[in-house]
């Protein structure tokens, strides 16, 4: 049985305090996690091409309907220090069965805040915007 990517998240979101996070756009869910890359395990890393580290972070960001189903999105974001330094974020799109969900990865410094701004494109061709802030901290692999 194939370990996916989504399964993980599900272990990493019931043990972690940086529990996923959600945004309604209308009938859609914007749901994303941002945790450090160090969190990941060795396999699933690999599998999906991401260098564990202890200053690498994570974000997925997967679009729903609230029947569930996943949409077809694009994704951009960036994301500040507090001395506004900014920089931006590639997404990738993973397709894994049914499941759609976008990645990207970035370096921090420990205990850096950082404040993150997603932007998904809905299927009308209108925009949903997340905002979020978080403390980040190293992780040791």
């Amino acid at each position: 049985m194939r370990f996916t990517l989504a399964a993980a998240w599900l272990l990493i979101y019931a043990a972690t305090a940086n529990a996923e996070q959600k945004k309604s756009f209308g009938v859609y869910d914007a749901h994303y996690i941002i945790l450090p890359t160090a969190m990941l395990k060795p396999e699933i890393a690999a599998q999906y091409g991401i260098v564990r580290s202890p200053t690498q972070a994570l974000v997925n960001i997967s679009l729903i309907e609230r029947d569930g189903l996943p949409v077809v999105s694009e994704v951009t974001g960036d994301y500040r220090n507090l001395l506004e330094q900014t920089q931006p974020l590639t997404f990738r799109e993973v397709r894994e069965g049914e499941a759609i969900y976008y990645l990207a990865t970035f370096r921090y410094t420990d205990r850096d805040v950082l404040r993150f701004t997603f932007t998904v494109r809905l299927p009308d061709g209108s925009n949903g915007v997340i905002e979020h802030q978080q403390r980040m901290h190293r992780e040791d692999t």
